[in-house]
């Protein structure tokens, strides 16, 4: 049998994730000269906040039965691992800090961003077939098309940061 998550735990996991991407994106920032990038990412960094507040919503919303563990967890290792696996799987502070103190390029920096919010999307879309209806699925269905619209958005600012380092 896998580990098992209650409501409370996912949605902690899904804020870990938001608060990495507004670490992520506000480090980014220092990586860019070009005034109009750097406002871009702010702008992401405070989508990804709005995001986290919309969970936290979701998760002051819960009844103290929904918070209840689904495992004999004493120790709380089923946070640490909730935590391990938000900072691991879409925003990796630890390798993404470095990449981003290395020499990249910001077109490397929007490509990473670009796989990181696919990378979110498939979280989140699993992260909502194990919300009910009654706690909000909805909701992480408006996010999941927010996070779209990131991907797109991301890919029409690497194209004009790709052209204005052409010329």
């Amino acid at each position: 049998m896998g580990i098992r998550f209650n409501i409370d735990e996912v949605l902690e996991m899904a804020c870990e994730i938001e608060r990495n991407g507004v670490v992520f994106y506000s480090q980014a920032q220092d990586c860019f000269d070009d005034q109009d990038a750097k406002k871009f990412l702010a702008d992401l960094a405070a989508m990804e906040v709005e995001h986290e507040k919309t969970f936290k919503a979701m998760k002051a919303a819960l009844t103290e039965t929904d918070k209840q563990p689904l495992a004999y967890d004493p120790e709380g290792l089923i946070s640490l691992y909730l935590q391990s696996l938000a900072d691991d799987h879409v925003f990796d502070l630890k390798h993404d800090t470095c990449a981003l103190t290395s020499a990249t390029t910001p077109a490397e920096i929007l490509k990473s961003a670009i796989k990181k919010e696919r990378d979110s999307i498939v979280f989140f879309v699993g992260l909502k077939e194990l919300v009910p209806e009654r706690f909000g699925r909805d909701k992480i269905d408006n996010i999941i098309r927010e996070e779209i619209t990131h991907v797109a958005v991301i890919k029409k600012e690497l194209a004009r940061v790709c052209a204005a380092e052409a010329s």
